[in-house]
């Protein structure tokens, strides 16, 4: 978080409010804005539910809170004639909406009690808070949106954009589990503008929707390493593989339903295809990515032999 602090997080000595913080005299506040959106409750709520089992959350209204606890001791013997510690703390604060703010207050050490002998307390709470930071931007939602904005507004190819990400991110602690699935799914009916579903929990069955355009947003496209042919998607959701959508726009997979039997290697006459790794999809751990779609000649055979229909060619229009 240093990297991402640079330039962007100030400190003070002020009484001076910031969106909803109000130091006291001699407190120190850190600032840091985010140039991605959160505004939806169930998005709010995947955040905060992350991260409940990895720091002491609270929300309200549009903020979110996350405390880290320490205990700091004078020396290690809780027997010892003298003995002392200290319960101490540092908060984290969410600000939702069109930006993100993330804030952070380092209280005087007497907000604890008179603890003179506790050493680096600032130091330390300092470095706690970027430790929360950099946890939350790594392991939640958030970082899905950090990545979108990297692909989209520094024009970084995904695997470029996630590495900016980890770089941004050193204090990082991995948090399993930290993106939950929203529990209510959005019906999609004819004609409606296209919505994101709830994350799915097994493979979907076939044939493809072949008015997937229509129903599914479009998403972040993917670049193929060995060529760099781009090939965009519909209906993706983040890059832990959950929900992959549809893929290509002539040669066209549905990667929640393809089960990556393989036949459509085998039957493309022109090479289309080549294995790619899935990890964690709902279907299948690895997928016959269109590498060469350009390439396509539209004899339909990939199309013909897909057991779950998980195929669709589109002829294009000249």
């Amino acid at each position: 978080m240093s990297l991402l602090l640079k330039d962007r997080v100030y400190t003070m000595e002020s009484p001076t409010a910031k969106r909803g913080v109000y130091p006291l005299h001699g407190y120190k506040l850190g600032l840091y804005r985010l140039p991605i959106k959160l505004e939806d409750p169930l998005e709010m709520k995947s955040v905060f539910d992350g991260l409940k089992k990895t720091f002491s959350m609270d929300m309200y209204a549009d903020r979110i809170f996350a405390t880290y606890n320490w205990i700091e001791e004078n020396m290690p013997d809780p027997d010892a004639k003298g003995y002392q510690k200290a319960n101490l703390s540092i908060t984290v604060e969410i600000v939702s909406g069109e930006v993100v703010d993330i804030i952070y207050q380092i209280f005087p050490i007497e907000k604890f009690g008179d603890q003179e002998w506790i050493k680096d307390y600032r130091k330390k709470a300092d470095y706690y808070a970027k430790m929360i930071i950099d946890t939350i931007l790594r392991n939640t939602i958030l970082a899905d949106k950090m990545i979108e904005y990297f692909v989209k507004s520094k024009k970084f190819e995904q695997d470029d954009a996630i590495a900016e990400l980890e770089k941004l991110t050193p204090f990082a602690k991995i948090v399993p589990d930290a993106k939950p699935k929203p529990k209510p799914e959005v019906e999609v009916s004819q004609g409606a503008a296209p919505v994101m579903g709830a994350l799915l929990d097994g493979p979907k069955t076939g044939p493809i929707d072949v008015e997937y355009k229509a129903h599914m947003p479009v998403t972040i496209p993917y670049t193929v390493a060995s060529n760099k042919n781009v090939i965009k998607t519909w209906g993706r959701v983040g890059t832990d593989n959950t929900n992959m959508g549809v893929w290509g726009e002539f040669v066209s997979v549905d990667y929640d339903i393809c089960v990556a039997d393989g036949a459509c290697i085998d039957a493309c006459p022109v090479s289309v295809y080549e294995w790619f790794d899935t990890p964690g999809n709902v279907a299948s751990a690895k997928k016959p990515l269109m590498a060469r779609e350009p390439d396509c000649i539209f004899c339909l055979a990939c199309e013909g032999v897909c057991p779950p229909q998980a195929i669709k060619i589109f002829q294009r229009k000249s």
